[in-house]
């Protein structure tokens, strides 16, 4: 298992760690700071720096096949570590931060879309989600306001867990039609954006989040495309 640093603490941009394994798959760490692609997010990129000062471009990184495991992909032509050796993991935090407001972003968004999601897509200047709802219950500039208005509140977003059993027993906390939350290790990963009143949103994720929707900035909503009967795909930009 590696330790899977962004998971409590996204705002880390580096970690010391030491090399599990390197070989044609890419170079397993025993903890990391690098989020691998996953719930529409894609993988970070950035550096691993060796006591020796050299440093190894990392292009992208993913789950391995095991519970917890981070697989980092080297830049092509980078030498390899040596197993056991003692390196500093750093991301590109610039990158990673964009990547942290639109996914962010994304979860007031369900708030103010009724209907489940059918799919969804994070970069660092924009994202998208796909909702089952008729076209015609959508309107464009309705949506930018509320969502803009939700965001410039400044809400808390803060993470929590609960067990199997809780979740089982509260299914309309997943909002998700095509990806389902991980069941089996005894917990889930909770996302809560808190209002006023109550959750703005509450509902199983594990990417990446920033801790304020202030920090988010003004969004502008472009297309809305139609992709089925009822399936609508939004798509969503950083106003600047």
């Amino acid at each position: 298992m590696t330790v899977l640093v962004f998971r409590d603490d996204a705002y880390a941009r580096s970690c010391t760690a030491r090399v599990i394994a390197a070989d044609a798959r890419g170079i397993r760490l025993d903890r990391t700071v690098f989020y691998p692609t996953g719930g529409g997010q894609p993988g970070d990129t950035g550096v691993l720096r060796l006591a020796s000062g050299a440093t190894i471009a990392i292009a992208d990184t993913v789950k391995g096949e095991a519970a917890d495991e981070v697989i980092h992909f080297p830049a092509p032509g980078a030498a390899l570590p040596e197993p056991g050796a003692a390196v500093t993991a750093e991301i590109d935090w610039e990158r990673r931060h964009r990547l942290m407001r639109m996914h962010t972003c994304l979860h007031p968004l369900c708030a103010v879309v009724p209907g489940a999601v059918t799919g969804g897509q994070v970069s660092a200047g924009r994202g998208r989600l796909d909702f089952d709802v008729p076209g015609a219950s959508l309107d464009r500039e309705a949506i930018a306001a509320q969502l803009n208005t939700a965001i410039a509140a400044g809400h808390d977003v803060t993470l929590r867990w609960i067990n199997d059993d809780t979740l089982a027993a509260r299914p309309e906390l997943v909002r998700t039609m095509s990806v389902k939350p991980p069941t089996g290790a005894g917990r889930v990963r909770l996302i809560e954006i808190a209002g006023p009143e109550g959750a703005i949103d509450l509902q199983p994720c594990g990417g990446t989040h920033i801790r304020n929707t202030a920090e988010i900035g003004p969004v502008v909503i472009g297309k809305i495309e139609n992709k089925g009967r009822q399936n609508r795909r939004i798509n969503i930009a950083f106003a600047d």
